[in-house]
C-alpha cells in the first residue's frame, strides 16, 4: 500500500511540474504571442497608410511625388444623414462600382468603421469636407506620381504591391532606399464581438502613421534632358537597337544623368515586360571593347613596365598565341610604334605587347583594383556585376584578348567609375546618386564617400595625355567640338551568343571626360547594333561628342583660345 501511494505522490509530482512548466513557457515565452492572438479575437486593425518620401533632383524639382488622393471612411454610429446628401456624397465619389456598394454597405449599419474609397482625388475630399457630414473621415492616402516620366524611369525604379498587397519600391531608387521612403503606417483598431460584428459603442483607438523621410539626389534635370533626347536622336539616326547614356560629375562621382532606351514609364509600369525593368547601365555585363585599353596602359604606365615613349617591339603584324592569332582591328599594323600611338592607333597587337610587359598577377592585380569584379556599391537596387574569373583559369589567350577588351565581361557604371579615377589623378571615387535625406525642413546630407588610389597621379595624367592625343589626331577629330581639350577613347565590341561571337552584333561606344584638364564631368555612350556603321568612331564618338556640347554650353565652359 505504501509503495502505491510513493507512486502515486510521484505521478502527481511529475504532473505539477509538467504543468507548472507549461505554464512558465505560456507566461514568459508565449505571452506576447497570446496577447496578439487574444487582441486578434476581439478586435480588428485597418492600416492607415504614410505618406511615401519624394525623391527630388539636385535643383529640389520632384522627379517623384505623391498624388493627393485620400481614404474615405463611414462610422455608422456617428453617420446620419437624409437620402438627398447621401445621393451628393455618392455623385462626388469616384464612379466605379465598387466605391457605390462599399457606401451603402457602410451606411446600412452593419459597420462600425467602413472605408469606402481609397481613391478620393484632392478636390473630391474638399467637396466632401463642405458637405460637414458626422461620421465620414478622410485619411490621405497618396499615389505615386512621376513628373519627369520615361527619362527618369531607370533612376527611380516604381512602387507596386507586395506579397500582403501593400505598396512597396522595386528598382532603383524606389528599391534601394524603401524601407527610408516608406515611413510606418498607422493603425485604427476597433472591438468586434464572439462573432466578428464591430461592437458599435466601443471606443476605437487610432495610431497615426509616421511619413516617408525623402531623398534629394545629384541628378541635373537639364543634364538628364540633353542625354535623354540626344540618346533618342543618336538611336534614330545610326539606327541602333538600344543605347544608354550615363554622366557623372568627375570631381565628386555624383551621378548627374543616367538614360537608357527603350525605356518604361515607372507610372504604368504594368503594362511593360519585366525584364524592363532593371537598369542595363548597372546591372547589365558587356565586353568594353578598345574603351578598356586605357585601363590596361594606365596600370602598366603604373607598374613602370612601359613608359609613354617605350616602342612596341611585336607591332609589326599579327601575334600567334599557341594556335589562335590576335589581328589589328582594320589589318593595318604600325611597326615602331610607341605606346602613345598604340592608344591612338587603337592597335590591338600594341595591347598584347603592354599585357606581356605586365604579366599575367599584375594586370589581374590592377583589373580588381579599378573595381572590376565586384560592385561599385551605387545605390540603385539592381546593381550587378560580372565575376572574375579566379587566376589559375585565365590562359596566355585570354590576358592577351582581355588587354584590348575582349573576353572579360564589366558594366557600364564599373567601366565609367574606372575611366573617372583617371579623370581625378588615379583616385576612384565611387558613384552615387542620393546626397541628403530629408525629413520634413531639415536636411541630412550624407557622407563623402571614401576614395582609394588606383594608381600613381603621374600614371593617371600620362594615360590622360595618351588619350587626348588619341581625340585630336584620330579619326574621331572631325566630330570633336573645337577649341575644347577631351580625354576619351573608341570602343567596338562583338556580341558574344551562345559560346561564340556574332559578327552581325556589336556593342559601340566612347567614354571620356571634358575638359580634360580640369574634368568637370566624366561620360560613357554606348549603343547597341548600330546599323549605319559598327565602329564606335563614327556612332557613339559623335553621339558622345553631341551631347558634350550641349553640356559645355550649360557649364558656361568656354573654348580654349
Amino acid at each position: 500500500m505504501k509503495g502505491r501511494i510513493s507512486l502515486l505522490k510521484v505521478v502527481f509530482l511529475f504532473w505539477t511540474v509538467v504543468l507548472l512548466s507549461r505554464l512558465f513557457y505560456l507566461q514568459v515565452f508565449r505571452s506576447s504571442v497570446i496577447k496578439r492572438q487574444a487582441a486578434d479575437q476581439y478586435s480588428r486593425s485597418t492600416v492607415i497608410p504614410a505618406a511615401r518620401g519624394e525623391i527630388r533632383a539636385s535643383d529640389g524639382f520632384p522627379l517623384v511625388t505623391n498624388l493627393e488622393n485620400y481614404l474615405l471612411f463611414i462610422n455608422p454610429r456617428e453617420f446620419s444623414a437624409d437620402k438627398s446628401v447621401v445621393s451628393d456624397l455618392a455623385d462626388i465619389l469616384p464612379a466605379s462600382d465598387s466605391a457605390r456598394r462599399n457606401l451603402e454597405e457602410a451606411i446600412s449599419g452593419e459597420y462600425a468603421w467602413k472605408a469606402v474609397s481609397r481613391s478620393v482625388p484632392a478636390d473630391a475630399a474638399e467637396k466632401i469636407r463642405k458637405l460637414n457630414l458626422a461620421g465620414i473621415g478622410l485619411e490621405l492616402d497618396p499615389s505615386r506620381l512621376y513628373p519627369e516620366g520615361s527619362p527618369s524611369g531607370y533612376l527611380t525604379g516604381f512602387v507596386g504591391k507586395d506579397e500582403q498587397g501593400y505598396p512597396k519600391g522595386y528598382f532603383g531608387l524606389e528599391g534601394y532606399y524603401d524601407r527610408l521612403l516608406s515611413g510606418k503606417p498607422g493603425k485604427l483598431v476597433q472591438e468586434i464581438d464572439a462573432f466578428g460584428h464591430p461592437i458599435l459603442i466601443a471606443d476605437r483607438n487610432r495610431i497615426p502613421p509616421q511619413n516617408g523621410q525623402s531623398l534629394i539626389t545629384s541628378i541635373d534635370r537639364t543634364v538628364l534632358y540633353i542625354a535623354y533626347t540626344k540618346l533618342q536622336e543618336g538611336l534614330e539616326k545610326y539606327q541602333a537597337a538600344s543605347g544608354t547614356v550615363s554622366i557623372m560629375e568627375s570631381e565628386t562621382g555624383k551621378i548627374l544623368a543616367m538614360a537608357s532606351l527603350p525605356g518604361y514609364d515607372p507610372a504604368k509600369f504594368s503594362n511593360y515586360p519585366s525584364e524592363t525593368y532593371t537598369n542595363p547601365i548597372v546591372s547589365e555585363g558587356f565586353e568594353p571593347g578598345s574603351t578598356f585599353k586605357v585601363v590596361i596602359m594606365a596600370s602598366a604606365l603604373d607598374a613602370g613596365v612601359v613608359k609613354p615613349d617605350t616602342v612596341c617591339g611585336t607591332c609589326s603584324g599579327p601575334v600567334t598565341i599557341f594556335d589562335q592569332t590576335v589581328r589589328s582591328w582594320n589589318d593595318k599594323y604600325y611597326p615602331g610604334s610607341t605606346m602613345s600611338e598604340v592608344i591612338l592607333h587603337s592597335d590591338n597587337v600594341g595591347m598584347v605587347f603592354v599585357s606581356r610587359q605586365l604579366g599575367k598577377k599584375k594586370m589581374l592585380q590592377s583589373i580588381s583594383k579599378f573595381g572590376f569584379g565586384e560592385k561599385t556599391g551605387i545605390d540603385l537596387q539592381e546593381e550587378d556585376s560580372p565575376t572574375l574569373r579566379p587566376e589559375d583559369e585565365w590562359r596566355d589567350i585570354d590576358i592577351a584578348t582581355a588587354a584590348f577588351g575582349q573576353g572579360i565581361a564589366v558594366t557600364r557604371i564599373q567601366m565609367l567609375t574606372a575611366v573617372n579615377a583617371l579623370a581625378n589623378l588615379g583616385k576612384l571615387i565611387p558613384p552615387k546618386v542620393v546626397t541628403g535625406i530629408s525629413q520634413g525642413r531639415e536636411i541630412k546630407n550624407q557622407p563623402p564617400v571614401r576614395r582609394r588610389q588606383v594608381i600613381s597621379p603621374q600614371a593617371a595624367a600620362a594615360v590622360t595625355t595618351m588619350m587626348i592625343n588619341g581625340v585630336e589626331k584620330g579619326e574621331v577629330r572631325y566630330y570633336k567640338p573645337q577649341g575644347f581639350l577631351i580625354a576619351g577613347k573608341t570602343g567596338t565590341a562583338q556580341v558574344p551568343i551562345q559560346g561564340h561571337y556574332d559578327k552581325d552584333k556589336t556593342v559601340s561606344s566612347f567614354i571620356g571626360f571634358a575638359p580634360a584638364d580640369a574634368p568637370k564631368f566624366t561620360m560613357l555612350v554606348t549603343l547597341r547594333d548600330p546599323q549605319t556603321s559598327p565602329w564606335g568612331s563614327t556612332t557613339a564618338a559623335p553621339l558622345w561628342f553631341d551631347i558634350a556640347r550641349e553640356l559645355f554650353r550649360y557649364y558656361r565652359i568656354p573654348p580654349r583660345l
